[in-house]
């Protein structure tokens, strides 16, 4: 026999109330008195009733439900990020919807249906500021910015300390010896790339090392940018011993493109990348990496967000998260014997 589910007007009636009465005990307003209060609980109990979480935090005028919107659910950091937020927002009784949205129209369009339509309470954004999108943000609502520093004080932010990431890369190849470093980013256009390139920089000055922009490749995160960012500085004759990579991926091609050019990893070229994806201890040599704690990044947010929306009025906060580099098996001291790419340029 199936068990159907005790309506809200059978409890009503048990009680012989209304069910806006069995509604406001429900939501424990004051506005009933002690004696219907005690005959609608005790009906409740009797018929075993079980309110619907969501229709009590609408009658509160919440839905305790958040919005994720990303440039794509695929790639593996934002799918990430993802679960850590969706897993902190269920941990304190809220539910997240993520969507995707490829540009700055599909944003604006996703904002609207699910902000300004009310149907939920707080947004968080990732990666804003690939394109337009950060100029559609929505005002008045509690909104997180993922994965970069917001750029006005409406939002709050959760991202990692990128300059001192990709300072902390480079200084680790300088201690290694290597004076000639090549660097592979992800699209200028975001802020992370930007801001790793500018921690690189950094770390070449303050060891006395000039800054060589020929050395510089622009990738856009996939393996196959990494292959023929390498292939460029061989064919342009460049002189480097290492490369710091801004993603696992971009190392990863970047890799394939040296040997393929004769250069061994890591006697000749040693090379870090960014991320640790879970991959990267399995990868041949297993990949020296700058490693963030992806997930923890979400749950971070969803927590920010959740603050925000619980305590309105709340100062603005910008949270920088530390990284932490794992040393692996692409990266060895400089070894001026070896000739690194200046070898391969001779033989050809």
């Amino acid at each position: 026999m199936t068990h159907l589910r005790v309506t809200i007007r059978e409890v009503a009636a048990k009680a012989g109330v209304s069910h806006q009465t069995v509604s406001r005990v429900i939501n424990e307003s004051e506005r009933v008195n002690p004696e219907t209060r005690a005959r609608v609980q005790a009906a409740i109990a009797e018929l075993g009733f079980q309110p619907n979480a969501i229709a009590r935090s609408m009658a509160r005028g919440s839905t305790r439900t958040l919005a994720c919107i990303s440039p794509n659910l695929t790639d593996y950091t934002y799918a990430s990020i993802i679960e850590g937020a969706e897993t902190e927002a269920r941990r304190h009784g809220y539910f997240l919807i993520s969507a995707s949205a490829p540009d700055a129209a599909a944003f604006t369009v996703l904002v609207e249906q699910l902000i300004a339509s009310q149907r939920t309470e707080g947004l968080l954004a990732l990666n804003p500021y690939i394109d337009e999108r950060y100029q559609h943000l929505p005002a008045g609502v509690p909104t997180v910015i993922v994965g970069a520093q917001a750029r006005d004080e409406r939002s709050h932010s959760v991202s990692l300390d990128e300059t001192n990431a990709g300072r902390m890369a480079t200084q680790y190849l300088l201690s290694m010896g290597h004076r000639r470093i090549a660097l592979i980013t992800g699209p200028l256009e975001e802020d992370c790339s930007q801001d790793r390139q500018a921690g690189y920089q950094q770390a070449l000055q303050e060891a006395g090392v000039d800054f060589d922009p020929t050395l510089v490749m622009e990738g856009d995160w996939s393996a196959t940018s990494g292959h023929q960012a390498v292939e460029c500085l061989l064919e342009d004759g460049a002189d480097f011993s290492a490369i710091f990579a801004q993603n696992d991926r971009i190392a990863v091609g970047a890799i394939r493109a040296l040997r393929e050019a004769g250069l061994r990893v890591p006697e000749q070229v040693s090379v870090v990348g960014f991320d640790d994806m879970p991959l990267a201890s399995y990868f041949d040599p297993p990949l020296t990496t700058v490693r963030q704690d992806i997930f923890y990044i979400g749950s971070e947010a969803a927590r920010l967000l959740i603050q925000a929306i619980e305590q309105p009025g709340r100062q603005t906060q910008h949270v920088h998260l530390p990284v932490e580099l794992i040393e692996r098996g692409s990266t060895a001291k400089a070894n001026p014997e070896k000739g690194g790419a200046r070898e391969v340029q001779a033989t050809r």
